[in-house]
């Protein structure tokens, strides 16, 4: 299973990531998941947006076909301990990339994202970036 970052749904929508969305389109949609947490993301851009109505309707497009993936008490257990764990070590990530990291980890995901150096800082967490990957 992977589960796409935010980025990676932003770059897609813009058709900066072209391979990658025929890739998507031509895959068995199952494969591929997205975190609840990355949903918020994208409908908390279409809100500060000057056309949220519009906005709003061009995210829920962009993830019909996608499962969306809840965040639960597994991820939460996970997010306390990476969290705990990159702070002792003096390390960050962005607050909703624990969520995020949480929640791949708790289903044994692979997180497709193009933000790997920030993610990489998390413990056991399988990472593809699409942009380094010729399609």
């Amino acid at each position: 299973m992977y589960l796409l970052d935010t980025n990676i749904l932003i770059d897609i929508s813009r058709r900066k990531l072209n391979a990658a969305y025929e890739l998507l389109l031509n895959s068995d949609a199952r494969l591929f998941k997205v975190p609840a947490v990355v949903k918020a993301e994208l409908l908390l851009g279409a809100e500060k947006s000057m056309q949220p109505e519009e906005e709003r309707l061009k995210v829920e497009s962009l993830l019909l076909p996608f499962e969306i993936i809840p965040f639960d008490e597994t991820c939460a257990a996970h997010y306390a301990k990476i969290r705990a764990d990159l702070e002792r070590k003096g390390l960050t990530i962005g607050g909703n990339d624990y969520l995020i990291a949480a929640t791949a980890l708790a289903h044994g995901a692979v997180l497709v994202t193009n933000n790997v150096d920030e993610f990489k800082r998390v413990p056991g967490l399988s990472l593809e970036c699409w942009e380094e990957i010729d399609f």
